[in-house]
């Protein structure tokens, strides 16, 4: 190791050049990952953040006059659909019907158009959603169509700021609510969208404030989301609620459905999935650079044997075996590998902070991917310095040292 080190350091330029395809290889490696594996974390959390084990039903597509129209076009879910989900369907622990609508709030000066989502007490059990301050919706407050109203925490900053307005009134269409509770923060939906950035009202009052009272379907509802419990199917459970849904709404074997039913999760996993094929597409095409800086490696222990045959030549005349030239040189590319993995590993750690802070992406750095990356780098060195050093220690003494 002391020649090896003494070797590199008579030639610092060089040596430092020949690890620059390692570094960079390395470094490049640990961004990717770091960026990968953040990008899974924030997936991850943002599953967690619609609910464990959901079920979404929406209404589907309608034929009108032979023209198709699209998903959401026939409104024929209701609560009465919801409330035979939740006594027919085994393992369901809780059914949510909700109803959409958008409206513009308003508080003394400040204003804001927000969503308004129209909610039973059991969506609060769906979506896991609590409260920070003040309380949940009750059954009571949905009989009565109470003018009660729990903000998101973007809309509370929108309207009151770091003001705690629970207890007192926002305008919604110019109709009075009563604040009366917070909700947690959700952040980002795997979709995009802002979960904060909404105010939940009892679902009656929602029909009869904002969304209106149709005669064809009074009950009407724009989605129902169906919690099941921790050991039932999925599959099953989505094939029991078609069944039941076919049936209430009389569809004939063959026609198609009036509704959609998804699997949350599935949607969360399909982005996962994507973000990881990405991420390994990156680390691929960064291992590259890996595979470059051994093609250096070689290239200069190749001219390293040229340069030092009558060093190589007097090492064997005076007793040295070839496996003792091998070793040497082998130690030698194996230094510049590490060396150049552990300088890799260092730039990619400060270039992923320097990610995280420029654009504000969540990162993590994976102590396992840096231990293999700089690991990768010590095979490149073993992998490429190998047919030069062996070249080195089959070398003729007596022709070595005549060489010139």
């Amino acid at each position: 190791v002391k020649v090896a080190l003494r070797s590199l350091r008579a030639h610092r330029l060089r040596s430092a050049l020949t690890m620059l395809g390692i570094i960079i290889g390395v470094a490049a490696v640990v961004v990717m990952v770091a960026v990968g594996s953040g990008a899974r974390d924030r997936i991850a959390a943002q599953i967690r953040s619609l609910g464990a084990n959901l079920i979404s039903i929406s209404p589907g597509s309608a034929l009108m006059k032979s023209v198709r129209l699209g998903s959401g076009a026939a409104p024929r879910l209701s609560e009465d659909d919801a409330l035979a989900i939740e006594l027919e369907i085994p393992g369901v622990v809780v059914v949510a019907p909700q109803l959409y609508a958008r409206a513009q709030f308003t508080v003394g000066a400040s204003n804001w158009a927000g969503s308004i989502r129209g909610v039973t007490p059991g969506y609060f059990t769906a979506r896991e959603w609590g409260v920070t301050a003040g309380r949940e919706m009750t059954p009571e407050d949905n009989s009565r169509a109470a003018k009660v109203v729990l903000l998101g925490t973007t809309m509370l900053d929108k309207l009151f700021g770091e003001t705690d307005p629970t207890g007192t009134t926002v305008r919604i269409r110019d109709v009075p609510f009563t604040v009366i509770g917070l909700l947690d923060h959700k952040g980002q939906s795997v979709w995009g969208d802002d979960q904060d950035d909404v105010a939940l009202v009892p679902l009656t009052t929602a029909r009869q404030q904002f969304v209106g009272i149709s005669r064809a379907s009074p009950r009407m509802v724009h989605n129902v989301t169906v919690k099941f419990t921790e050991g039932a199917s999925a599959e099953d459970t989505m094939a029991a609620i078609r069944d039941l849904l076919r049936q209430r709404h009389r569809l004939q074997p063959g026609q198609e459905e009036s509704f959609l039913v998804s699997n949350l999760a599935e949607a969360a996993d399909v982005e996962e999935t994507a973000t990881r094929a990405l991420s390994l597409l990156l680390a691929a095409v960064a291992s590259v650079s890996l595979v470059v800086g051994g093609i250096g490696i070689m290239n200069i222990m190749l001219v390293t044997v040229t340069e030092r045959t009558r060093e190589i030549g007097l090492r064997l005349a005076v007793g040295a075996r070839q496996r003792d030239v091998l070793a040497q040189l082998l130690v030698e590319a194996v230094t510049l590998a590490l060396l150049g993995g552990g300088l890799g590993a260092i730039a990619g750690i400060a270039a992923a902070a320097a990610i995280a802070a420029l654009v504000q992406w969540h990162v993590i750095i994976d102590l396992g991917a840096l231990l293999l990356a700089i690991s990768v780098a010590g095979t490149v060195g073993v992998f490429f310095g190998y047919y030069p050093a062996r070249k080195a220690a089959r070398l003729d003494p007596i022709v070595a040292l005549r060489y010139e």
